[in-house]
């Protein structure tokens, strides 16, 4: 349940949609190494992204995470982050920019993390073929230092 990368989260115009640049590549050194502590599977359907000012309509709180609402597009549907919408009208508009993309992971597999948002429990992560997505909090652990 994902932002879209942008310059000042750490992605680049140069990295192909969901891969980092060369530049990110390199900067994983610096950054908190975690662990899959329990695998995670992505949902059915396509991941969507919003961008600020874009219309949306929402649905339904989530029973599981509550701090997402389901939303509805012109391109898909899916589960974004409340606080990230104004819904102080009718349809609502987002605020900020969000990708959806989940990473599916397997037990014991090695990310890094690329954002932590305690707030709806989850965090985008990136593994080592450099593919990022959104996992839950609850599913990774961090490595210790060496």
């Amino acid at each position: 349940m994902p932002r879209v990368p942008g310059a000042a989260r750490g992605g680049r115009a140069d990295a192909a949609p969901g891969r980092p640049s060369a530049v990110a590549l390199r900067d994983n050194a610096s950054m908190t190494r975690l662990r899959a502590s329990a695998p995670h599977e992505i949902p059915d359907r396509p991941p969507i992204q919003v961008v600020p000012g874009q219309h949306v309509r929402v649905g339904q709180r989530d029973t599981e995470w509550p701090a997402f609402v389901f939303i509805t597009t012109g391109n898909g549907a899916g589960w974004v982050p409340e606080r990230y919408l104004d819904t102080s009208s009718d349809p609502a508009k987002a605020l900020t920019s969000y990708d959806t993309t989940e990473l599916a992971t397997t037990a014991g597999e090695e990310l890094i993390l690329i954002e932590r948002d305690d707030p709806s429990g989850w965090a985008r992560v990136r593994n080592v073929a450099g593919i990022e997505g959104w996992v839950p909090l609850r599913t990774i652990e961090q490595v210790p230092e060496d």
